[in-house]
């Protein structure tokens, strides 16, 4: 743990600058995966024949392992930070989707009846109805796909790579230097934590109509 902490301290610029580039994969990765998630969701719900088509999408996306698209992607895409955008988007988009969609079905059934009494459009109940009764479900969605994130860039990174705490870790293996990848080990879980925080915060300012509860409160 001292030579971890030592070699923290001592190549803490070189980490930050691997941390800074494995951080934007996954940051970049989690807005797509977010909007694609947001946007598939929305369409399900909305439109049945598109649930026909999407949902056999959706579950083929997960069936095929993630690690095994891993090299094709670093193919096609290169051995830049697209490849590992792209690896971070597909393990987010599933339970960004199936959470948002969850929460579209879910809505309380007497706001349906509420809003029909006034008239109210089928957009318009989609706009303030629905999607805001769903949000909490895309906050939980967010915060699993926030922490699940890091592995496609991880994972992206270890197939090929010149740069990020991936290479680094595998860089570091290579030469038998543990301190080394420990410490990345570390910068990673640092990174992965304030990252989660930060969502879960922006998630709590987004949804403050809903406040916590648990089942010791009063």
């Amino acid at each position: 743990p001292w030579q971890v902490a030592i070699t923290l301290v001592e190549r803490s610029g070189y980490l930050l600058e691997h941390a800074l580039i494995t951080g934007a994969e996954i940051l970049l990765g989690l807005i797509f995966g977010g909007v694609f998630g947001v946007a598939s969701a929305l369409v399900i719900s909305a439109f049945a024949p598109a649930r026909r088509w999407l949902m056999p999408i959706l579950v083929v996306s997960q069936a095929i392992p993630v690690f095994a698209l891993a090299p094709l992607l670093v193919l096609w895409l290169g051995y830049g930070m697209a490849s590992k955008v792209v690896m971070a988007t597909l393990i987010i988009y599933f339970p960004v989707t199936a959470a948002f969609h969850d929460g579209l079905r879910r809505t309380e059934p007497g706001w349906f009846e509420l809003a029909r009494t006034m008239n109210t459009s089928r957009w318009s109940i989609l706009r303030h109805v629905r999607i805001p009764a769903a949000l909490p479900a895309l906050g939980s969605g967010l915060r699993v796909a926030t922490a699940l994130a890091p592995i496609g860039a991880i994972v992206g990174e270890w197939v090929g790579s010149s740069s990020g705490l991936g290479y680094l870790m595998l860089h570091a293996n290579a030469r038998m230097q543990i301190d080394v990848m420990f410490a990345a080990l570390a910068t990673l879980a640092l990174l992965s934590i304030a990252l989660y925080f930060t969502v879960d915060s922006v998630i709590r300012h987004s949804i403050k109509w809903q406040p916590d509860s648990h089942p010791s409160d009063p």
